[in-house]
């Protein structure tokens, strides 16, 4: 290869190095370790809702009662949608990774290329001078000699020099197909996620068509959680009432059932209440919805230290009840967007704020996993508190795995 060659190739390859930007992404990542820490958060989400996908799937075939397997199809559809968000923000983070390298390896050949070109350029004029022309002036046929020499010296290393440079363009190439493929993988996500919440839609309607026979229990229930949402002078006060009727509630459902009277008084026997529903030591945990911990439990603040955790989740993501229980509350409450309340067996009490939208109703009996509702657009915080008998627990520590 002469040296007019390789100038040429290198004129040829680099512009096309201008061309490899994609349309850019705006994903949040400040540094090329924060994409690596969301990339591996989003693939363990992405795991953990097709399991519990597959699980309620698999459960809700197994349901005879028709209102269990509805409940159970619409959690499987929340956990899929969940499983095609997580999917997205792994796509993001594996684009954003990509556009780093790229971003890096287009500094490199700029570094590698200038240089290259400055001593080829030099060497295509040194030697295209004629021969003849060095004959006119004295010593330059010797510094001809000289450069011709220096030229035959320096070819092997600029073509060593060349083949790195051609090794990082083809690498480059790669990083471009991987971006590509990124993108169109990303684009199919969010095509399934589309689908995924018209099918939780369908599944919803079908679910408020086949309770409308316990409507009227529901609205009672309803307004006398608005009416107390309306007495309380905070939210601490509204979840330590709605605490203390769960708790009463539970208690009258421990209660045994009446005894039929003997025919003979000396057959009648002492009713054994010992084996009555003990409060859960722990409690089969989730977190409700996908996002980055923005928050923790106990950290200091203008009001004192959290009583729960916040998370920050993609706009208008899915958010799923945390653990089976009962709905006691749901609504817009007092600077805190609208909130859900859910009481859960064995004392233990989930809250939920800063939803757009609420899907669940007052009265509900809700498996682990179904829709609550939506986080708002742009850059939502959901908070999460858990409470035990009225005492904030860590919901973290609850986690399973």
């Amino acid at each position: 290869m002469t040296s007019r060659h390789l100038f040429l190739a290198l004129l040829v390859a680099v512009p096309a190095l201008a061309g490899w930007s994609l349309a850019a992404q705006d994903a949040p990542f400040q540094s090329a370790g924060e994409a690596n820490d969301a990339l591996h958060q989003a693939q363990v989400e992405l795991t953990a809702a097709r399991t519990r996908g597959e699980r309620l799937e698999a459960e809700a075939q197994g349901a005879t009662a028709a209102a269990d397997r509805t409940a159970r199809q619409a959690a499987a559809v929340a956990a899929r949608i969940q499983q095609a968000e997580a999917q997205i923000a792994v796509n993001q983070a594996q684009i954003a990774l990509v556009d780093r390298q790229r971003d890096s390896l287009r500094l490199r050949i700029a570094q590698r290329q200038e240089p290259l070109v400055q001593l080829t350029g030099a060497l295509q004029l040194m030697s295209r001078r004629p021969l003849a022309l060095s004959l006119l002036r004295p010593g330059s046929l010797r510094d001809t000699v000289y450069l011709r020499a220096v030229l035959e010296t320096m070819l092997p290393e600029v073509r060593r020099r060349t083949a790195g440079l051609r090794d990082e363009i083809a690498r480059g190439r790669q990083l471009q197909q991987r971006a590509a493929a990124g993108a169109a993988d990303l684009r199919a996500s969010e095509a399934q996620l589309g689908e995924r919440r018209t099918e939780l839609a369908r599944v919803e309607s079908r679910q408020r068509q086949a309770s409308l026979a316990a409507q009227g229990s529901a609205n009672r229930e309803g307004d006398r959680a608005l009416a107390l949402a309306e007495q309380a002078r905070d939210l601490r006060q509204l979840m330590g009432q709605l605490e203390d009727d769960g708790a009463l509630r539970q208690q009258l459902a421990t209660l045994p059932g009446p005894v039929l009277r003997p025919a003979r008084p000396e057959q009648a026997a002492v009713v054994d209440d010992s084996a009555s529903a003990t409060p859960a030591a722990s409690l089969d945990y989730i977190l409700p919805v996908a996002g980055r911990l923005v928050a923790g439990f106990g950290e200091g603040g203008s009001a004192g230290p959290s009583t729960g955790i916040s998370l920050a989740p993609a706009s208008g993501a899915q958010v799923v009840v945390p653990a089976a229980g009962r709905v006691v509350f749901a609504g817009p409450y007092r600077g805190y967007g609208r909130i859900v309340i859910v009481e859960h067996p064995g004392g233990w009490t989930s809250l939920v704020t800063n939803l757009a939208l609420v899907t669940a109703h007052v009265g509900d009996e809700v498996v682990q996993g179904a829709p609550l509702g939506t986080a708002g657009p742009g850059r939502p915080v959901v908070t999460v508190e858990l409470r035990k008998e009225g005492t904030p627990v860590n919901p973290m520590e609850l986690l399973r795995g």
